[in-house]
């Protein structure tokens, strides 16, 4: 019986929630097993884009999630910002990808840098180090040259800089179908199947 994937999925304080949390429910409709981190200032943004309250305690975030995706067939596992025996501590037994989603430039900064004063850079370290695919998502705009510079860096640490830019070939006509444009080339990224729109090329069914 093969075992379903295992992703670590960051939320960061930068604007762009909705992105992270189509991901989660994308991810866990594909089946797979995410762990969820996040920053306390991702909860303010949580809370002022998508009216949503994620609780500091990772035990009660895990039981607010699993009920809002409860319908979907992947696992779900949340850890505290400073759990630091939760598996993606360790390159003994890291993910098989990462994604980072919204990213905060101080996120970005800190993993260009090696630092892991939390999990969350901790785990993109792991990542790094274990040779899997860290995908970052940064929502910023413009960027600086040191913003650029940090990018740079990390891909050619091996990241993937997919920053969240919605292509209009599709004729979008509402905000969900931008949002869905994102996840979708992120979930490909992923190699996670997914019919979030329709592929360049391929006639509507």
């Amino acid at each position: 019986m093969k075992m379903p994937r295992t992703i670590c999925l960051a939320f960061t304080g930068a604007s762009g929630m909705p992105y992270g949390l189509r991901l989660l429910e994308s991810l866990l409709a594909a089946g797979c097993r995410v762990q969820l981190l996040y920053s306390q200032v991702a909860q303010v943004v949580a809370r002022q884009e998508m009216a949503l309250e994620l609780p500091s305690r990772a035990s009660e975030a895990q039981a607010v999630l699993r009920e809002r995706y409860a319908a979907l067939p992947g696992e779900l596992v949340v850890y505290g910002r400073e759990e630091w025996f939760a598996p993606v501590a360790s390159g003994s037994n890291p993910p098989e990808a990462m994604v980072v989603c919204p990213c905060t430039m101080g996120t970005l900064a800190s993993i260009a840098q090696g630092l892991a004063s939390n999990l969350i850079e901790r785990a993109a370290d792991v990542v790094i180090k274990e040779g899997r695919k860290l995908i970052l998502v940064p929502r910023e705009t413009p960027f600086s040259a040191i913003h650029l510079e940090n990018m740079l860096r990390l891909a050619r640490a091996g990241a993937v800089i997919l920053p969240p830019n919605p292509g209009f070939y599709h004729h979008p006509v509402k905000v969900e179908d931008l949002v869905d444009f994102v996840v979708a080339r992120i979930l490909d990224q992923l190699a996670v199947p997914h019919a979030l729109m329709q592929r360049w090329g391929r006639e509507a069914e």
